[in-house]
């Protein structure tokens, strides 16, 4: 007898939908990420949007991913939530970021970890260069960003993503902010 299933709510960057391929796709970034959004929408697991992501999913999203919006959204697997902005959490971003090119790139994506914060603070991201390694930074002093959980969905090897989906997308400590250090 399997152990039921906890349906968690994933925040989805519009970097995964951009570069999601369709099933004639072969770079391994587009295939990657069209075989997590699949998992998304077979396993439990639902995906959340503020106006912001949805309005960013609208300008980038691939046509594969335009269709899986659709089916997630057929399927009840979409929750669209209106959080308000956390100025606190801006202003400590901004005190904390090192150039202005961080603090760019920290805000881009700040509107993820704030619908991460009010979810179950799991964020789906491509972009670890930048967005990620300074959120893991500024999650030292920030004590609301150590318990996200970033996945990115092109790390096959160091990350498992659809394995991590299967069982449960559970906050392992080495996918949190607060402890995850560049691989």
């Amino acid at each position: 007898m399997s152990a039921k299933r906890v349906s968690k709510r994933l925040v989805i960057d519009a970097s995964v939908g951009r570069s999601s391929g369709g099933e004639e796709a072969t770079y391994p970034t587009s295939v990657h990420c069209r075989d997590f959004l699949k998992a998304v929408l077979d396993i439990c697991h639902k995906v959340v949007m503020t106006p912001d992501i949805r309005d960013e999913w609208n300008k980038h999203q691939s046509e594969f991913a335009r269709k899986w919006r659709s089916q997630m959204v057929a399927k009840r697997k979409f929750e669209f939530l209106d959080v308000p902005v956390n100025e606190e959490l801006w202003n400590q971003i901004d005190l904390l970021a090192g150039t202005d090119k961080q603090r760019a790139e920290m805000f881009k994506d700040l509107r993820l970890l704030e619908a991460a914060l009010v979810t179950d603070k799991t964020v789906i991201s491509l972009d670890d260069n930048t967005a990620r390694r300074f959120f893991s930074k500024a999650a030292a002093q920030v004590d609301e960003l150590k318990d996200i959980v970033w996945v990115n969905p092109d790390k096959i090897e160091e990350e498992q993503p659809i394995e991590w989906l299967q069982n449960g997308a559970n906050p392992e400590p080495d996918r949190q902010l607060g402890t995850w250090c560049d691989r």
